[in-house]
């Protein structure tokens, strides 16, 4: 069984990258393709020090930085990716991976993180916040979204099956594209996080600093709790903006290397998550340390925070925020460390590869046999 693995990018490790991580356990002689390759040699390690088959994008001005700047490209720089050598395509897809051209005796799995949400459920919320609701450049860009919709739609076609990382995504993908799909929950190296004995009085938010993460609101709940300290890990484009809103009892460290991150995730004494998010690594991360989590009640986190790992804030306001931390300090030492690591193995490495691994081989055998008949 021949394997390529098509990915949108590769310019950080993440946790797309993650699951190509551990497609890649699975499926070690695969090769990889994908839009560009500008992955860190620090990072290379996690691909097993493979480089990908690039597209025309690679190599044009300030693709390095600025690559988001040339989705309207993207649809055709994925199609001229040539795959029809191998047997099976495994597609990890929020955007145009799914969209590569495969023929008829091929196999194509799509690993789907999310409908590309620019262009479908925050779409006009992506236009508020990118100033483009009005002028000419508004109108240009509802063109381009509008011809990138038609697209991202007629690519579902070339999918055979659909893996989505969550129920959450499934029921989008449903809704999206009108394919049915089969849930395997992303990987977490849960293993690798351990609980410790003591923890700290500070509550803990990670993430990278993009409008739908909502650290904003995390940050003005603090600032009208002086008494309770908040640290926050995390860059991006609304640092700056998240830093003007921050008072004496927030700390902003910016970017900071994982040891660090993983440190600040085993001490605190709640970790607190405010976006709705398609699965969610961090908050499996903070319960693989034994640390509880209080997180916006919809999205993913309804799949992996349960009552025995953390509670729900139901309304993305400080106020509801606010009501949730009172609530947790007066029931938060009814939660047992031990008890919320144990509530995430089911996200474990060993536990992707094998379903993974499982679905492929059944899909494929399945596939051969249609073929000969």
């Amino acid at each position: 069984m021949k394997v390529a693995i098509v990915h949108e990018w590769f310019v950080d490790f993440s946790g797309s990258e993650r699951v190509i991580e551990q497609l890649l356990q699975v499926f070690p002689e695969a090769d990889l393709f994908s839009v560009i390759d500008f992955m860190p040699d620090a990072f290379r390690k996690h691909l097993l020090h493979k480089k990908a088959t690039t597209t025309f994008i690679q190599h044009l001005p300030f693709a390095r930085k600025q690559y988001r700047n040339y989705l309207p490209l993207m649809p055709l720089a994925i199609e001229q990716l040539d795959v029809s050598a191998y047997d099976v395509v495994l597609s990890s897809s929020h955007a145009v991976a799914k969209g590569v051209l495969t023929h008829a005796n091929q196999l194509h799995i799509c690993y789907c993180h999310s409908p590309a949400r620019y262009a479908w459920d925050l779409y006009h919320q992506y236009l508020q916040e990118s100033g483009l609701k009005t002028g000419i450049k508004g109108f240009f860009a509802k063109i381009i979204l509008h011809r990138f919709r038609l697209w991202d739609l007629a690519s579902t076609q070339r999918v055979d099956y659909f893996l989505a990382n969550s129920n959450y995504i499934a029921r989008r993908i449903s809704k999206n594209y009108g394919r049915q799909s089969t849930v395997i929950y992303p990987p977490v190296d849960v293993d690798s996080f351990a609980t410790v004995p003591q923890h700290g009085d500070f509550y803990f938010t990670a993430s990278r600093m993009v409008t739908y993460k909502r650290i904003d609101l995390i940050v003005e709940a603090f600032r009208d709790m002086p008494d309770k300290k908040l640290v926050v890990i995390g860059d991006g484009p609304d640092f700056q903006k998240i830093k003007k809103l921050a008072s004496k009892n927030v700390t902003l460290l910016g970017y900071q290397p994982f040891e660090v991150l993983k440190d600040y995730l085993q001490r605190a004494k709640a970790f607190i998550f405010a976006a709705e998010e398609d699965f969610g690594i961090t908050p499996v991360e903070a319960q693989a340390c034994g640390t509880p989590v209080i997180a916006y009640g919809k999205g993913g986190a309804l799949e992996t925070v349960t009552p025995v790992s953390g509670l729900f804030f139901r309304n993305q306001t400080k106020t509801s925020l606010q009501e949730a931390i009172a609530t947790f300090e007066d029931t938060q030492f009814q939660f047992d460390p031990h008890k919320i690591k144990a509530s995430v193995q089911r996200f474990n490495n060993n536990r992707f590869k094998e379903e993974i691994q499982q679905f492929v081989t059944e899909k494929f055998h399945g596939f051969q046999q249609s073929l000969s008949h």
